[in-house]
């Protein structure tokens, strides 16, 4: 290839080339077939500055090239424009996700439904139960207290109630003296808001299950008093424990109690948990099993008051009970009366047959 061959090519690239092989606007290699451009043509918007032509001995294909390493160059430089991008056009490069692993918490954070937040209207604590549930005598407060506190001891005379204990706050890393109506305050914090989880499904939840979340043992942790108020409501979006350490475990509870009752999260709340989770991708969903919440009426609605046993008249002669009639012993419970008993004895005129059994 000569020089004019180059020269004519780079011409129809669009650059000045009516130059010789000692100019410094093209460097002409005629060992390697290459040529240099400089300097583009006056007025021509160029991005690169230095050109790099791959030349053939036709000069059509060489033009072709040199119109290509433009591009190429111009490319790149809008790319070096753009480091946060990183695509030639400017437009925002998909990051490149990998697939959590099955079981992982982020695994189920992809299977999350994402919607907006619903309007907090007709929220109250008495929505999900009022006060904490009681289980075989012992509510929920205490049993997360038996759960999480350390070196307990009960109130006198109680099984139930901590009376004080030791609690390693892993929201804020502290050490924590409880001591029940003293200065050091322990609340039992509802990993899922309750206000949040209002906004977020549980609106449409049937009031039951509403207690059930509430109590649910996996949504409860004790917690420093003043690091949980002031979360409040939050989701993660808005708050996540000071003590860093424990965000991953926090995000994957978090995330194991939307998952259990099917609420959903936000784009900013589910991208949120999906940075937390990042330095720890492998973290587990915890796991907890439901207890057993008995049943309550939802406000506004009372249980039904107790059928009063019967008012029952006195015998003349001693202070045994007598009925009516055998309903009125059905109604007390005290059906049969059998010979032997007291009541019996009282009431032998309902004994028709004689034979010693009364309202069989």
């Amino acid at each position: 290839m000569q020089l004019a061959d180059a020269t004519t090519a780079l011409e129809k690239a669009g650059y000045d080339a009516d130059v010789d092989d000692k100019s410094d606007t093209f460097d002409f290699n005629p060992d390697n077939n290459t040529v240099c451009a400089t300097r583009p043509r006056a007025g021509r918007t160029v991005t690169d500055s230095t050109v790099r032509v791959v030349a053939t001995s036709n000069a059509e294909d060489c033009s072709t090239q040199a119109q290509r390493a433009v591009a190429r160059k111009q490319d790149k430089q809008k790319t070096a424009d753009n480091p946060a991008t990183g695509n030639p056009d400017g437009s925002a490069r998909r990051p490149t996700q990998r697939r959590a692993r099955a079981g992982t918490a982020l695994a189920a954070l992809a299977e999350l439904p994402v919607k907006g937040r619903a309007p907090k209207t007709g929220y109250d604590r008495e929505q999900f139960g009022g006060d904490w549930a009681s289980i075989d005598g012992c509510d929920m407060r205490q049993r997360i207290l038996q759960r999480d506190l350390r070196r307990i001891i009960y109130q006198a005379g109680s099984d139930c109630e901590v009376s004080s204990g030791i609690l390693n706050d892993r929201y804020s890393d502290e050490r924590i003296i409880f001591h029940r109506g003293g200065a050091s305050e322990v609340d039992i914090d509802h990993v899922v808001a309750l206000g949040d989880a209002w906004q977020k499904g549980a609106q449409q939840w049937s009031y039951r299950r509403r207690e059930q979340f509430a109590n649910d043992p996996l949504n409860l942790l004790a917690a420093d008093a003043s690091a949980n108020r002031s979360k409040g409501d939050a989701d993660t979006a808005s708050w996540l424990p000071p003590s860093k350490h424990f965000r991953c475990d926090y995000v994957a509870r978090q995330i194991a109690v939307k998952r259990r009752y099917r609420a959903w999260v936000t784009a900013a709340e589910k991208n949120r948990m999906a940075r937390a989770l990042s330095p720890c991708s492998d973290a587990r969903l915890p796991t907890s099993r439901r207890v057993r919440i008995p049943a309550s009426p939802p406000p506004g609605e009372h249980s039904p008051e107790p059928t009063p046993e019967p008012e029952l008249a006195k015998s003349d002669s001693g202070g045994a009970r007598v009925f009516e009639n055998c309903d009125a012993v059905r109604a007390a419970g005290r059906a049969p009366l059998v010979r032997g008993d007291g009541l019996y004895g009282a009431n032998t005129h309902m004994d028709r047959d004689g034979d010693g059994v009364a309202c069989e």
